[in-house]
């Protein structure tokens, strides 16, 4: 039986890859890949790192790795970023590579609130050995085994490539921030043998948002620390697949703390409820305004029905943030601008 959970488990992603892009459970450390719209966002330069391992349990797992760079340029009110995304699956050697450029514009709509548009264009690469691929006529219900041969075959697959294109939007205070995103504007062909044209790439549509909580200040290591508690969100809809995350987060000193639900608890026909996830942070001491650097790791305890199969998902995030200039242009800056205090000390 655990032999037909793994096959059935890894052929899922095979079937329903064009339904979901994968997803990562710090959503707000990888700010870029949620909404272009963020490009810039911390109205500093800023370097980040993700990294995903997801169902370690399993013989074959899927591994997601992200970086990205942007920058803020506050004479043309606009952001700029680079990032790239690489998603591999282990069993089939399934992977899709992408490097995105993205561009952000910031408009001032009252005195505290904000408004961003963002747009990011994706050059994507992906290849697949389909020769561990597992079909119906090889799982054997009755006696709880999988056979190694079958009478279906598919033949080599080439790698290719195609562009896609992404937009989001932005609205934020020094308190709130709310933003949606809407990734495969031009719904591509995921299909390896081109005489398929009815495997498209559905939008992905993402609603997302927080409030950040003001807890005071301290002191700590010659430092100064604004304390805050952080309330976070984001729903996504992509083809009849959608999802909800839902996230707190304590900053206290240089510690964050996090708990966080993702799931559907209210469909009747098809319950879900997937993961409860743990996240602990660090703000190493020692710098100064210049630049910071968060670290955070977070678990996924899964709460369906494979939890016990796949060991739940690792995922690690690093960003630094830091200012590029000189003392004159340091002195335009306005401190607490919108959204920047917000996304410089979430994870």
């Amino acid at each position: 039986m655990r032999k037909i959970i793994i096959a059935i488990v890894l052929l899922a992603p095979f079937f329903t890859l064009k339904a979901q892009d994968f997803q990562y459970s710090q959503f707000y450390a990888a700010p870029l890949y949620l909404n272009p719209a963020l490009t810039g966002s911390t109205e500093l330069s800023r370097i980040g790192v993700n990294y995903r391992k997801q169902w370690p349990g399993l013989s074959h797992d899927f591994n997601v790795y992200s970086a990205y760079f942007d920058h803020y340029s506050i004479d043309l009110n606009s952001g700029f970023g680079i990032a790239v995304h690489s998603f591999n699956e282990s069993n089939m050697k399934l992977s899709t590579t992408d490097i995105s450029l993205l561009y952000s514009y910031k408009l001032k709509l009252a005195e505290t609130w904000e408004m961003s548009f963002g747009l990011q264009g994706a050059w994507v690469s992906r290849n697949a050995v389909l020769d561990n691929l597992v079909f119906g006529d090889q799982i054997n219900l009755f006696s709880k085994t999988v056979d190694p041969f079958s009478d279906d075959h598919i033949p080599d697959v080439d790698p290719y490539s195609y562009l896609d294109i992404s937009s989001g939007i932005l609205v934020s205070n020094n308190v709130l921030w709310f933003g949606l995103s809407s990734h495969h504007l031009n719904e591509p062909n995921l299909s390896f043998f081109p005489d398929n044209t009815l495997n498209s790439l559905p939008r992905k549509w993402t609603f997302h948002g927080g409030v950040n909580l003001p807890l005071g200040s301290n002191d700590q290591w010659g430092s100064k620390y604004d304390n805050q508690a952080s309330i976070l969100f984001s729903y996504k809809k992509q083809g009849p697949f959608q999802q909800f995350d839902l996230g707190t987060q304590l900053y206290y000193q240089n510690f964050i703390g996090g708990l966080g639900y993702r799931g559907i608890p209210g469909l009747r026909d098809m319950p879900n409820h997937d993961s409860i996830i743990l996240l602990l942070g660090l703000e190493p001491p020692g710098l100064d305004m210049n630049g910071r650097i968060i670290i955070g790791y977070s678990y996924d305890f899964m709460i369906s029905g494979i939890a016990s199969q796949t060991k739940g998902s690792h995922e690690i995030s690093l960003r630094f943030t830091f200012f590029q200039g000189t003392e004159k242009t340091r002195g335009k800056r306005t401190k607490g601008r919108a959204f920047s205090s917000c996304t410089v000390r979430l994870l």
